[in-house]
């Protein structure tokens, strides 16, 4: 079959593996000048250090098809994510854990006494959390949400935290240990090239043929048997329901001499640091050695029309919107829509790739019943 595949990132560049694999004559479009989308990695020129250039990408996992699948891929790397914070001058330890909790209060509590401690400063008159706000007060209490929730979250969404949904702090990870993981996945790593030769290696067979700086046109789809679609849901239907809300980042990059920070990430949690965190990328390939580093200052704000979406906003307006695109969607014939934009849907890269990887079992799955392949394999309501 001919197939078409709009965006050469993890959606796309996996579906096309599994599918060229499979027989199928595939074609990838993606508008950029580069594969990877917003997981694009490349060299410095002048610091040689490897650069996340949409900003960090940290892969973890506890999916172990998922963890098999990328190393055919790239040897991944050891490497664990573990932020700082800094507050009012003073650097600590994320996610709050008993280091967190001990050096902000000036305590020495054991596992039990923090625990206890915890649940004493709480809100506890908060008993159905509705908000972000609310949510972070249930849990742990006005000073710890002052510090390091409240500024952070006014930066990175443009809102104040009580008119954020509660979903969006779902589970606050709080460990009454002196465990500094950012992640509690299984598995987590660092692919030694790079994510975007990681992509290449996907692309890099003989029934896919890849073409970049192209935009793909919704009244190209009748020439293709089937089209996936990973680009923005809205920008297929020409935006005819509105703009649906995205966050975009913007970076201040600045090359220093040496160690600038001695950590990955660093987030900054007051309000008055303009900037939401610092990310170092040569401490995101600890095998390398670098004699020089390069630093993004990251900046979030509403995405503007020629901005890159990152972040999809998903509040009550952007979710009445996607019902109408979701509903537009659901009348188009042989065009299936994955991915983050796709589905308008904050995706960490794992899910993305399993996702991708059971898009292209439904459809070898569609085509060996004779069945019809759906719009959504994942419902993005």
């Amino acid at each position: 079959m001919k197939i078409a595949i709009v965006g050469a990132g993890f959606s796309g560049a996996v579906i096309a593996n599994e599918l060229a694999k499979a027989g199928h004559q595939v074609t990838v479009f993606d508008g950029r000048s580069h594969v990877a989308g917003n997981c694009h990695t490349q060299r410095d020129v002048q610091t040689d250090v490897m650069v996340h250039v949409y900003g960090p990408h940290i892969f973890h996992t506890s999916n172990e098809q998922v963890w098999n699948y990328v190393q055919q891929f790239d040897e991944f790397m050891p490497f664990v994510n573990r932020v700082k914070a800094v507050f009012n001058g003073h650097v600590y330890s994320r996610p709050i854990n008993l280091m967190t909790i001990n050096a902000f209060f000036g305590k020495t509590f054991s596992p039990v006494e923090a625990a206890v401690f915890m649940a004493e400063i709480g809100d506890k008159s908060i008993a159905d959390p509705q908000t972000f706000e609310e949510q972070a007060m249930r849990f742990v209490g006005k000073d710890l949400y002052e510090a390091f929730f409240k500024g952070y979250t006014q930066k990175q969404w443009g809102l104040h935290p009580s008119e954020l949904p509660a979903s969006i702090l779902k589970r606050l990870p709080v460990r009454f240990n002196y465990d500094d993981n950012y992640y509690a996945s299984k598995f987590q790593g660092m692919p030694k090239h790079g994510y975007t030769y990681i992509v290449e290696r996907m692309l890099d067979h003989p029934n896919i043929t890849v073409h970049l700086n192209t935009l793909f046109e919704r009244s190209s789809a009748a020439e293709y048997d089937h089209v996936f679609y990973s680009g923005p849901i809205d920008a297929w239907f020409g935006y005819v329901e509105g703009r649906l809300g995205y966050r975009t980042l913007d970076f201040e990059v600045e090359r220093h001499i040496g160690d600038f920070q001695g950590n990955p990430v660093i987030n900054y949690c007051n309000q008055d640091v303009p900037y939401t965190r610092i990310s170092e990328h040569k401490h995101f390939a600890p095998w390398e050695s670098h004699d020089q580093t390069l630093i993004y200052k990251e900046h979030s704000r509403l995405c503007g029309e020629t901005d890159t979406p990152y972040y999809p906003i998903r509040l009550v307006k952007d979710k009445a919107q996607l019902v109408k695109y979701v509903e537009l969607a659901r009348g188009e014939q042989n065009t299936t829509f994955v991915g983050r934009l796709g589905t308008y849907r904050y995706l960490d890269m794992h899910v993305t790739i399993e996702e991708a990887l059971n898009v292209a079992e439904k459809f070898m799955t569609a085509q060996h019943s004779g069945q019809a392949m759906p719009q959504f394999c994942v419902d993005p309501l």
